[in-house]
């Protein structure tokens, strides 16, 4: 600061007159300090806002929900494994949401959660108390599941809850016989009475994922839209083959869905096109898009289809439903079952 300003400034906080110096409007740029290159900004769309208003009706190329034949359509249930090891995919969200939507779809389902986070549980706003009958209690004391079924908000829509109880089960099941079957044996009681159900699985390849997948008829696996969810696919699909091999020969790879989807980004469609050129077919066209009602909506104890109906999410999860639905249908054709 030059003696000029400095004697300036002193006047004016000495109660002289004139308004305070001015500084610099400007400065020579070093070019040692700012001459700096940097990268091109990444070229984004425009957000996308949440749609409002009533509820749109569905796609007109859709087919209308099928009929039910009283409160099943399907002779027997097909028991949907939710899993991926990773955690953060969007696993929980798909599982609830998925199972909402199809039995918004006139499906009776049940939604077993398998987790012992209990995410699935207290986001239909159903967490289980320590006097409640929980899948812990079905699978290492032989309760029957019948007694740990409860209804949720949503018609037709039924639910098996978990506690952090079933964080030991794994422990407890090693000396077990038939270990690995568990969850099948208790599943068989209640097929009948479904037309699906819909198992929330650990983010990891433990003895409960085992039980799982060795119940289930196939494998729903969400992919979320970055590069780390590609890396563990691999171990996911031997573990699955193993299953099939050893444990359950029925077991089949239903499809994969695309979670947390960022159109707006080219990452996300570099993923996309990553995902079906390993998977092909079996990618659903259904993607669901990264958006906060998503987010909000177990806090207030609702699958999205309930919370927001006529959100981006709901609408992406009542797509994928009607292809699960599709996906049902040719597996119950082919064995004779379609009501």
């Amino acid at each position: 600061m030059t003696e000029a300003s400095t004697s300036g400034w002193y006047r004016y906080w000495a109660g002289g007159s004139g308004d305070p110096p001015r500084p610099a409007t400007s400065r020579p740029a070093d070019p040692e300090v700012f001459h700096v290159e940097r990268p091109d900004p990444v070229q984004v769309d425009p957000p996308q806002r949440e749609p409002s208003g009533p509820l749109p009706p569905t796609d007109a190329a859709s087919p209308p929900p099928p009929p039910v034949r009283g409160a099943q359509r399907y002779a027997q249930a097909t028991v949907l494994a939710v899993a991926n090891q990773k955690g953060g995919v969007g696993k929980t969200t798909t599982a609830v949401s998925l199972a909402a939507a199809l039995a918004e779809q006139g499906l009776h389902v049940l939604l077993v959660d398998f987790d012992p986070q209990g995410n699935a549980s207290s986001g239909l706003g159903l967490r289980a108390g320590p006097e409640d009958t929980s899948i812990y209690d079905v699978i290492v004391d032989d309760v029957p599941i019948t007694d740990a079924v409860v209804q949720t908000s949503q018609v037709r829509l039924d639910m098996v809850r978990a506690t952090i109880d079933l964080a030991g089960a794994e422990v407890e099941l090693v000396s077990a016989f038939s270990r690995e079957h568990k969850l099948r044996r208790a599943l068989d009681a209640v097929r009948g009475e479904y037309d699906a159900v819909v198992i929330d699985c650990p983010p990891s390849l433990g003895l409960l994922t085992v039980n799982a997948m060795t119940a289930a008829d196939g494998v729903i696996v969400p992919i979320q839209c970055e590069y780390f969810a590609l890396e563990g696919l691999g171990a996911l699909r031997r573990n699955a083959e193993l299953i099939r091999e050893q444990l359950n020969p029925h077991l089949e790879m239903t499809g994969f869905v695309l979670t947390m989807m960022d159109s707006r980004t080219k990452l996300s469609q570099q993923v996309v096109d990553e995902v079906h050129a390993h998977f092909g077919e079996r990618v659903f066209d259904a993607r669901i898009p990264r958006t906060v009602r998503l987010a909000e909506a177990p806090g207030f104890g609702q699958p999205i289809t309930q919370c927001d109906p006529a959100s981006r999410g709901a609408m992406a999860y009542r797509r994928l439903a009607r292809e699960v639905i599709g996906r049902l249908d040719q597996r119950a054709a082919r064995q004779g079952a379609v009501a």
